[in-house]
């Protein structure tokens, strides 16, 4: 019984973990290195990411400084950012790349607010999956005896409380990036 509940509560921490993760891929007005994360550069014919071939740094709010670890990467670098769908803009002088961060309007602003809150929602579904596929485990223990029915409605209440926490660590999330999102 201990394993159903430790299992689904290390399913529920992934998909936190992924929402981040997303999160940290969602645009706001702010310079971040997690915003080139998912950026893949052609390397000798592999796609690398970004972060294995440079190094990414943040001098100031609103830029983002690329160095290419080899200079004759730089042009390829360049092409990846300009293909992303971050619509960013980099210029370089030769030794780095640098990427303004325009601020973002309103309606991009509600827009990307609106992403988050699709991608939480997808999250807490994950979440409420997880549950249920431990509450279907509990029920076959059950079936296959050997298993007080006082023991299982224990673990299924204390499956719903642990669901419930997650799903408020999910909200918490999604709170801390709109309001990332919507600052000006």
């Amino acid at each position: 019984m201990v394993t159903v509940k430790a299992s689904c509560e290390d399913k529920m921490k992934k998909a936190v973990a992924a929402l981040r993760d997303e999160f940290n891929g969602l645009r706001t007005g702010r310079a971040s290195p997690a915003l080139l994360d998912k950026i893949r550069v052609d390397y000798y014919g592999q796609k690398t990411p970004l972060s294995q071939v440079a190094t990414v740094s943040v001098p100031e709010a609103r830029l983002i400084v690329v160095q290419p670890w080899d200079r004759a990467l730089i042009g390829e670098i360049e092409k990846a950012l300009q293909k992303s769908e971050l619509a960013l803009n980099p210029s370089n002088d030769g030794k780095v790349i640098r990427i303004a961060i325009p601020p973002l309007s309103e309606d991009r602003r509600k827009d990307l607010a609106k992403m988050a809150k699709q991608m939480a929602e997808q999250s807490r579904v994950s979440i409420r999956n997880v549950r249920r596929d431990g509450l279907e485990d509990l029920k076959k223990q059950l079936a296959a005896g050997g298993v007080a029915e006082d023991g299982i409605k224990k673990e299924e209440d204390e499956l719903q409380k642990l669901t419930d926490s997650y799903i408020a660590q999910v909200a918490k999330v999604l709170e801390e990036k709109e309001k990332e999102i919507l600052e000006v």
